[in-house]
């Protein structure tokens, strides 16, 4: 019996130590961080609390500017609060003609507390971009990304440019995978070095041809923010929109180590308040209170679908300059979304704008839009007046 159970340790400590040398030698120590932060707190993937789990850098606010409250009074269905409990959601907040016509927090939540983003950074980072081609640091979203990213100035990358990486048409293969150990977003999020997991991607498509997305194109944009302002990416968006927007609270962008590169795929956290106020930006053209922060033709471009076809050879009908767009209720609409369910509706044509944080979404498959969406909107849009 003895011996039987030596042989079985013996085993199980051979296959561990194989493992840890194999992490090693592959340059995968994401991994160890991963099972830390997953399987050993009995969770599976990244988390919308995790904030304190990661080094970040301070996006400072400055004048406040607080949303005004027109309360409606409302009596939400057993059905949608089902619905809004099953997906754990923590904040809704749906505001119109710049007011907060209903607001609600749960699980433990409340208007003060900061949430992941998580993809919601990329429509962030790239209103950064809109702010440096107004600023003059880029000169045109053509320009070929090897001007600032050296390792890029060679084929097969050489014709790539801002604008393909706004549109998620890079043609490069970063492997998005959510589901792997070894998928760009978990080396991404748990790794310690970002900027290594986009260095040599194979290239699929040619670029400007196909929308594919993929959260090495947000990285990227990150990377050349960096390059043309001279400054982190949390520190730009501190001066060039956070200070500007009246935003109530400070926000916060994860890094990769400590004084390290923010994560601008994703990680970006804020209040709801505070997140309504891009699409505010947005719906304003990149004007606030009389200042131009943003070309209003950089908003443009942004907020519709890029003309491009899909991998299925269709027209891209849902994806602008790392914003989604779509059509609902005779309205059109466009979305920043967050893998979790986080999403900041911007509605032009009701003047509305509605926030959903939470820690789950419905299932999805391929490209169709999660279920969820929807509820939210009709939520949202019920109360219109």
């Amino acid at each position: 019996m003895i011996k039987k159970w030596i042989i079985t340790w013996s085993a199980i400590g051979l296959i561990l130590l194989s493992l840890i040398i194999w992490i090693q030698l592959s340059g995968n120590t994401h991994i160890y961080r991963t099972l830390r932060m997953t399987i050993f707190r009995a969770q599976l993937g990244p988390q919308i609390d995790e904030l304190k789990d990661f080094p970040l850098r301070l996006i400072p606010n400055a004048k406040v500017d607080l949303w005004p409250y027109k309360i409606m009074s409302v009596e939400l269905e057993p059905a949608l609060i089902k619905k809004l409990h099953d997906y754990k959601t923590t904040a809704f907040l749906v505001i119109q003609n710049d007011s907060i016509l209903f607001e609600d927090y749960w699980e433990g939540y409340n208007k003060k507390t900061v949430s992941n983003s998580f993809s919601m950074a990329k429509s962030i980072t790239a209103a950064l971009i809109g702010c440096a081609l107004k600023d003059g640091m880029i000169k045109s979203l053509d320009e070929p990304i090897g001007t600032f990213i050296q390792s890029y100035q060679k084929p097969p990358y050489d014709k790539i440019t801002i604008r393909h990486l706004l549109m998620m048409s890079s043609g490069l293969d970063f492997k998005e995978s959510y589901g792997s150990l070894l998928g760009w977003p978990a080396k991404a999020y748990y790794g310690d070095d970002v900027n290594a997991t986009i260095i040599d991607p194979p290239k699929i498509y040619d670029p400007g041809t196909i929308y594919d997305y993929k959260g090495g194109d947000s990285q990227l944009l990150g990377i050349i923010l960096e390059k043309v302002t001279g400054k982190r990416v949390a520190a730009y968006a501190s001066e060039r929109l956070w200070k500007k927007i009246g935003a109530e609270d400070t926000a916060y962008w994860s890094l990769d180590v400590n004084n390290g590169m923010e994560k601008v795929s994703c990680c970006y956290y804020a209040t709801a308040h505070d997140f309504a106020r891009f699409a505010k930006l947005y719906m304003q053209y990149g004007n606030w209170n009389g200042v131009q922060l943003i070309d209003s033709s950089f908003i443009k471009q942004s907020i519709v679908a890029a003309p491009l076809k899909t991998k299925e050879g269709k027209a891209n009908t849902q994806y602008g300059y790392q914003w989604w767009v779509m059509k609902h209720a005779g309205t059109d609409i466009f979305y920043a979304r967050g893998i979790k369910g986080q999403y900041i509706f911007a509605i032009p044509g009701r003047k509305m704008i509605i926030v959903r944080l939470g820690h789950k979404r419905a299932d999805k498959k391929g490209d169709e839009l999660p279920a969820d969406i929807l509820d939210y909107l009709d939520l949202g849009l019920s109360m219109d007046h």
